[in-house]
């Protein structure tokens, strides 16, 4: 074991040790209650539940989680990264070919070790909870599918990655750059027309009040859209949501037919005007930017790890390899995942207040997003008062009576 793995090792467990404190805090912050704000909405029996199903879902993803750290440190610490690493050599496939076969073995491996909880997750847990409507066959096929596009998508990008460190030289790290700036692009334009029609079934909002009431709201924002569709989201879960995807011509706002179905016409409109603010306010683009400069950080390290015999060594690998240089990149980031994780959830945090502000801003009534909030949290079994800890290392979103609580003062400062 060198020092270098010892660091690794020790960031591994840093962040294990990290969500699992942070996990017992929000569990410790249940109250035994539901918010005053909530009584409309939620009464104790629904509050029971609530905190029922995140007592079981923050069991199993720690359980999870801890299971697969346990399986890469026997992995690690049995040579499993050497051992698979003279099994493909033998079979003399080339640079390119074994680099491919050795990380398409570990990637599988993976998926292997998460499959029971996904399993767990969705026939057990969510089941137990009344979420889950997702068939077997459903289930296989959506795996088969994410399968199939992980190697027709990501295979060429994976060969294309081992290619330049192979043969661009000082140069390699620029060319990853840009040919991964060019495939996030890519599937980001593709996304909404070519993949999610894979696993849903997307209809455009059919003619009625609903489809009225969005366009009259779209067309008094000056908002160039009409591409307003409805998923069929009921057919995995009964949670309900909705999002933009994509972007320009490709833009598509999303309503799931669980929000459609439960919400009432003023309190879908204020959830897409939700959503059209974060398009209004660029946050698609601007979060595209950051990902392509990260891309960049993350191209120059990865052409540093691989000349780094000592990381090698860490994992007991004796000589340099470009596949293994970027499996031990992805392990090597991980202290810097730990400070640039929070810190992204922290701007998206800010985009979601924005985006609620424009809502309350442009809405007749913006007490109708209030209470499209309300109904959401109740529906989807939210926690109503997360810890202030875990909220900073895994919320994308702020708690939703902070939201709230923000879009009343919004409201309030309108009328005055």
């Amino acid at each position: 074991m060198t020092m270098l793995g010892l660091l690794i090792l020790l960031a591994m467990l840093t962040s294990f040790g990290l969500d699992v404190t942070a996990g017992a805090l929000n569990l410790r912050a249940l109250a035994a209650h539901p918010p005053e704000r909530f009584a409309d909405v939620i009464d104790q029996a629904a509050w029971d539940r609530a905190r029922a199903y995140i007592r079981d879902r923050t069991i199993l993803d720690l359980t999870a989680s801890g299971f697969k750290l346990a399986m890469l440190l026997v992995w690690w610490f049995m040579g499993g990264f050497p051992w698979l690493e003279r099994v493909i050599g033998a079979w003399k496939l080339g640079i390119l070919g074994s680099g491919a076969i050795y990380i398409g073995v570990l990637f599988l491996l993976a998926k292997l070790i998460a499959l029971p909880f996904k399993i767990i997750g969705t026939f057990l847990v969510e089941a137990r909870h009344g979420f889950n409507r997702t068939s077997i066959a459903t289930f296989v096929g959506d795996k088969a599918k994410s399968f199939l596009l992980s190697l027709v998508l990501g295979g060429p990008f994976l060969i294309a990655v081992l290619y330049f460190f192979q043969y661009a030289g000082q140069w390699a790290w620029l060319a990853c750059w840009g040919t991964a700036t060019v495939f996030l692009v890519f599937v980001q334009y593709l996304a909404p027309t070519w993949l999610m029609p894979l696993f849903n079934r997307f209809v455009p909002l059919p003619e009625g009040p609903l489809r009225g009431a969005i366009l009259d709201y779209l067309r008094g924002v000056g908002f160039p859209a009409s591409n307003v569709y409805e998923m069929d989201g009921s057919r995995r879960s009964t949670k309900v949501n909705a999002f933009v995807t994509g972007f320009g011509a490709r833009r598509r706002i999303v309503l799931f037919d669980t929000m459609v179905a439960r919400h009432s016409v003023p309190e879908v409109v204020a959830v897409l005007a939700h959503e059209v603010g974060h398009a209004r306010l660029r946050h698609i683009p601007k979060m595209t930017l950051f990902a392509v400069l990260y891309l960049g950080i993350m191209s120059q390290i990865l052409a540093i790890a691989m000349g780094m015999p000592d990381l090698h060594k860490a994992f007991y690998m004796e000589h340099l390899t470009l596949h293994g240089g970027l499996i031990f990149f992805m392990l090597l980031v991980v202290p810097l995942d730990l400070l640039l994780g929070p810190a992204m959830k922290s701007l998206t945090r800010r985009y979601e207040y924005a985006a609620d502000h424009f809502a309350a801003t442009t809405l007749t009534d913006p007490g109708a997003l209030a209470a499209a909030l309300k109904k959401l949290a109740a529906n989807n079994l939210t926690h109503l008062t997360p810890h202030p800890f875990h909220v900073f290392l895994h919320y994308s979103h702020p708690p939703v009576l902070q939201r709230i609580e923000a879009i009343e003062r919004c409201a309030r400062e309108g009328a005055g």
